[in-house]
């Protein structure tokens, strides 16, 4: 897959952010940006201390999530809470790849023959067994 150059950055207004260098990882955010349809949000936000902080948002794009999933104001919830949240989420695509792996091996159990070699073998129906309750029949219990 090619890609094209990011655009060439643009002046700023005074209080807007200015715009990201994303330095040596451009391509691949150009990338994820064509692919999810969206512009990166910017990565970081002014701290409670005036120090810069990870953007919620950003981790959201990252994650291929759609906008506001975590971050949406009517969630109320606060910075903090948001990160872990998505900290603590699965990724869209991971997901399904794991899924995909799960079904594929489902798939090739399914042509495995009915007597496994970890499976134990059937009970006659006269046979009788010993539990914990005493001797019953098998298929009786």
């Amino acid at each position: 897959m090619t890609t094209t150059r990011a655009p060439r950055a643009r002046r700023t207004a005074p209080g807007e952010p200015r715009p990201v260098n994303w330095g040596e990882y451009a391509a691949a955010v150009h990338r994820w940006e064509l692919i999810t349809g969206r512009l990166a949000p910017y990565p970081i936000q002014p701290g409670r201390h005036g120090r810069p902080v990870l953007a919620p948002p950003f981790v959201e794009w990252l994650m291929g999530l759609p906008p506001g999933w975590v971050t949406a104001t009517h969630l109320d919830l606060p910075r903090t809470a948001q990160l872990r949240a998505l900290g603590n989420g699965v990724m869209p695509q991971q997901a399904a790849r794991a899924l995909r792996h799960l079904l594929d091996d489902l798939a090739a159990l399914a042509h495995i023959p009915a007597r496994c070699h970890w499976a134990a073998p059937p009970h006659h129906p006269r046979e009788r067994r010993t539990t914990k309750f005493g001797s019953v029949r098998a298929g009786h219990e």
